[in-house]
């Protein structure tokens, strides 16, 4: 069961007031514009308007402090609102990606890729090999090095 206890805001009191007053003496000025020597129909729509809005404002503390107090009523809320998800088959499927195309020998750019990348992987470890060669031939025999001929 709800409790009755009820919770004093005086902030949000506050608020409320003075958004109400602010409301209401937007509306006030504009029915003043409104009947002034330059004054349009849009004045008076805004003088009819700006008491409405400050009538939600009551409204929706009021709503906001009857909901926060009593759970009894948030759930009649909640079981009124119907249905909450979407249903299937109503929303289009969502798009695949497209299949990658056949080039010009049967193959995808997918197997085409890896064997370049094959390709490129066996460059490198004839690169490294050629390296250690090159680098294992100028230990052998220090004094062929051009740089070290002074000696």
């Amino acid at each position: 069961m709800a409790s009755n206890k009820r919770r004093h805001r005086p902030a949000l009191i506050a608020l409320v007031v003075v958004a109400a007053t602010v409301c209401l003496g937007l509306a006030w000025w504009q029915l003043d514009r409104f009947e002034s020597s330059s004054g349009t129909g849009q004045n008076l729509g805004y003088a009819l308007q700006w008491p409405a809005f400050a009538a939600f404002c009551v409204y929706a503390y009021r709503k906001f402090v009857v909901l926060e107090s009593d759970p009894d009523e948030v759930d009649k809320l909640n079981s009124s609102r119907g249905v909450t998800e979407i249903p299937e088959g109503l929303l289009p499927p969502r798009p695949k990606s497209a299949p990658a195309p056949l080039t010009e020998d049967g193959t995808t750019d997918g197997a085409q890729i890896a064997e370049y990348n094959r390709l490129l992987a066996e460059l490198r470890e004839a690169d490294a090999r050629r390296a250690a060669a090159s680098a294992d031939s100028t230990n052998d025999h220090p004094t062929d090095n051009p740089q070290r001929s002074n000696q």
